[in-house]
């Protein structure tokens, strides 16, 4: 039997949730092994599996990969998330690419301080208004399709609906001005493999807390 994927990185969201995201979409099961300290780390970058000295690091398929991206790719390119040909999946990488824009912006603002959060919420929900969440309901309504590429669910449709729950977490009416996007969420979260990494208890991680907060700055700070 094939060996699951291991995931390596601390125990919250941060950088590796949307390849826990990917991996459960995707039906592919997945354990984890946390880093709770900084000589956890250290033991990963002296015994040569970090290649940039730093995490998420995922072993699958007898690789450790490293880079969200790239791993991501993989991800999508295995179970066929990632488009038909060239063009489905330069468009994909564009969807994700302006996902990646907003979601450093909600991350960074995960790990502030409570005064740098009340700081910085207005301009991550006013982006999300005026910018980026009217380019991808523009795109859905353009063509009536069910996804955002070739009518097939694809790692951008995957990435976008992580990206609204967070939202939704900072704002629960972000999604009022846009039945295209609040329509996509419930399709995909509907899926039997979303729908199970939704359920209480998966491996799905919660918000960022204090706790968390702390827990990462021993680590890697």
């Amino acid at each position: 039997m094939a060996r699951k994927p291991l995931l390596h990185y601390f125990n919250g969201r941060g950088r590796m949730e949307s390849i826990r995201w990917l991996l459960a979409a995707a039906g592919e099961e997945f354990d984890e092994k946390f880093i709770e300290s900084a000589e956890d780390l250290n033991k990963l970058r002296n015994d040569g599996s970090l290649m940039f000295q730093q995490v998420p690091m995922v072993e699958i398929d007898g690789m450790k990969l490293v880079q969200t991206r790239a791993i991501l790719n993989y991800i999508a390119d295995k179970h066929n998330l990632y488009g038909k040909d060239m063009k489905e999946r330069a468009l994909i990488d564009m969807y994700t690419e302006g996902m990646a824009d907003l979601d450093g912006l909600i991350l960074h603002h995960s790990f502030s301080s409570p005064e740098e959060k009340e700081k910085s919420l207005p301009p991550i929900k006013e982006k999300a208004r005026n910018r980026y969440f009217p380019a991808f309901e523009k795109v859905l309504k353009s063509h009536g399709q069910d996804y955002l590429v070739g009518n097939k669910l694809s790692k951008a449709d995957i990435l976008l609906v992580e990206q609204l729950y967070n939202m939704e977490e900072l704002d629960p009416t972000i999604l009022s001005s846009f039945p295209q996007l609040k329509a996509l969420k419930t399709r995909v979260s509907s899926l039997p493999t979303v729908k199970k990494f939704l359920q209480p208890g998966s491996q799905r991680k919660p918000p960022v807390d204090e706790k968390c907060i702390e827990e990462a700055k021993k680590i890697f700070f």
